[in-house]
């Protein structure tokens, strides 16, 4: 799975959950896609279904799921996000 995903991709549809979403406890949701930064802004979250998306420092990204049909359907939101 490493390499397999888009830093860009990842942050344009961050940005559209941002920018389109409404606010949570944490930031904002849009489409079924939470999405929020810690404080500095370095690291920003997206999670969904099970399935959160961690993009850190240096376009460095961790991916957690339970079951691969999740991951599979979360980063088909993601990507219907990005464009």
């Amino acid at each position: 799975m490493r390499n397999e995903l888009d830093p860009n991709k990842i942050l344009r549809a961050y940005d559209a959950v941002m920018e389109n979403g409404t606010d949570t406890e944490f930031g904002k949701i849009y489409e079924g896609v939470e999405a929020y930064s810690d404080y500095d802004g370095y690291n920003v979250y997206m999670r969904g279904n099970g399935v959160e998306l961690k993009v850190g420092f240096h376009n460095t990204y961790h991916l957690e799921y339970d079951q691969e049909h999740l991951r599979d359907s979360f980063l088909k939101k993601v990507a219907m996000l990005a464009k």
